[in-house]
């Protein structure tokens, strides 16, 4: 559950970090899975790099963030994260909703002192909603600060509603002149905290200059009756029910299969009904 304060900070701020969410033991096999899967990854010779690319990557020395995509299907152990009932209790609030759907999931790791840093960017423009009810949860498995690469962002601009996309082909980023990463606030997270915002919240981060990586496991999620907008960054996994209902999804034995229903009522290739 969430305080009083922390939900009028998410309200006016655009986001909020949640305390006494996980305990010690899962925290400790959170990191130990983690760890497990990058290795299993990188022993396999995947390609994990997930650098930003373009002209602001050319303008930074840091060199590396390593990202792994739908992380439910490689250990049991995230979708227990994703279940945890103190964090679903938390962002039904957050999200003024018990029907609470994934979108997909992702851990990100900035490596020691070459982490590079990400450009201020609206996750909105990765993946556009009707009812812009799509929110990130950033499971933090260290501390992170501006050394270590912490995130950071313009509080309140979760209020201007979609901001123009100044990126480049599928990277997406606001206008760097008026949204530096180097004059966003810093939002500094403890280990085992949980850091919630909406997609429309400028935000980006620093590199990470510090002696240790930058570890976070990150899932995306939205408001079950929440339609996509275009037929993008559609992931394995995504429509999966953590709380609640779906009062959408059409139940009918026709389209039992993911290739039975083809479009939305718009026209385009369907991303929920589904899955």
């Amino acid at each position: 559950m969430c305080t009083p304060a922390q939900l009028t900070q998410y309200e006016t701020e655009g986001y909020v970090v949640l305390d006494d969410v996980y305990t010690h033991e899962e925290m400790d096999e959170c990191r130990r899975e983690y760890d497990a899967m990058f290795e299993r990854a990188q022993t396999r010779g995947n390609d994990l790099e997930a650098t930003w690319k373009g002209d602001f990557a050319a303008k930074t020395a840091a060199s590396s963030v390593l990202s792994i995509h739908n992380v439910q299907f490689h250990s049991a152990v995230f979708m227990k994260m994703m279940l945890n009932e103190k964090l679903g209790l938390a962002l039904e609030e957050l999200m003024g909703t018990k029907n609470i759907q994934l979108h997909h999931t992702k851990a990100h790791v900035k490596p020691a002192l070459k982490g590079a840093p990400f450009p201020t960017h609206q996750d909105y423009q990765y993946f556009p909603h009707e009812k812009h009810s799509m929110i990130a949860v950033m499971v933090h498995l260290e501390d992170a600060d501006v050394p270590n690469g912490c995130i950071c962002a313009y509080p309140k601009s979760h209020k201007l509603g979609p901001l123009p996309d100044h990126g480049e082909g599928k990277y997406h980023f606001c206008d760097q002149t008026k949204y530096p990463v180097d004059e966003a606030t810093p939002i500094p997270v403890k280990s085992g905290q949980v850091l919630v915002f909406p997609y429309f919240l400028v935000h980006g981060s620093f590199p990470n200059s510090s002696p240790t990586p930058r570890r976070i496991l990150l899932f995306q999620l939205r408001d079950a009756s929440d339609e996509p907008t275009s037929a993008v960054h559609m992931s394995p996994g995504m429509g999966l029910m953590l709380r609640g209902i779906n009062p959408v999804l059409d139940a009918d034995i026709n389209k039992r299969h993911t290739n039975d229903d083809k479009e939305t009522s718009t026209g385009e290739p369907s991303a929920k009904r589904a899955m």
